[in-house]
């Protein structure tokens, strides 16, 4: 039993010596534990701060985002509602000179006359759909040509300048194409 007891005794001096042990290292390491706690709190108060800082940029970023892009959106529906009324000026101006073709030339047959203001309206279209600049100028010109011409042999018939009894200069534009 003695043999028992001195087990136990040595095992309890031997639990009290690693306690000392670890109770002196704590001692010995409470300084530098408690500096490394500080600096864990400031790192983490840091590291908020940061976080509420950039988050405050991102909301100013994302409230700049929005304000420029309801800004462009703005102004292309105005660019695209002005389109649409210049498109509608276009098929007015179109119409009127199918009218004066009418006006002028009260021989010429509906299918011709129908034949010219379609012929405009397709360059019309065109030169709408096109998505390259030059080439969106290059239909334009051409509208611009063809209905002047419809509008010069219109002017010269009812001048009585014109031979014939039909609009040449236009349905010679028509040829070509």
């Amino acid at each position: 039993m003695t043999l028992l007891k001195n087990w136990a005794l040595q095992l309890t001096h031997i639990w009290h010596s690693v306690k000392e042990a670890h109770l002196h290292w704590q001692t010995a390491t409470h300084s530098q534990q408690t500096q490394l706690r500080h600096a864990q709190l400031l790192a983490e108060q840091d590291l908020q701060a940061e976080l509420k800082k950039k988050t405050v940029q991102l909301e100013q970023d994302i409230a700049l985002l929005k304000t420029r892009h309801e800004s462009e959106l703005g102004i292309y529906k105005a660019r695209c509602q002005q389109d649409i009324k210049d498109y509608q000026q276009y098929l007015k101006a179109l119409a009127q000179l199918k009218t004066s073709i009418k006006a002028s030339y009260p021989a010429l047959s509906e299918a011709v006359v129908f034949g010219i203001h379609h012929h405009a309206k397709q360059l019309l279209n065109r030169m709408w759909e096109c998505e390259d600049f030059a080439q969106k100028m290059h239909y334009e010109m051409q509208l611009l040509t063809f209905m002047t011409t419809v509008h010069e042999d219109a002017q010269l018939h009812l001048e009585g300048k014109s031979g014939g009894m039909l609009p040449e200069k236009t349905l010679g534009l028509l040829r070509q194409e």
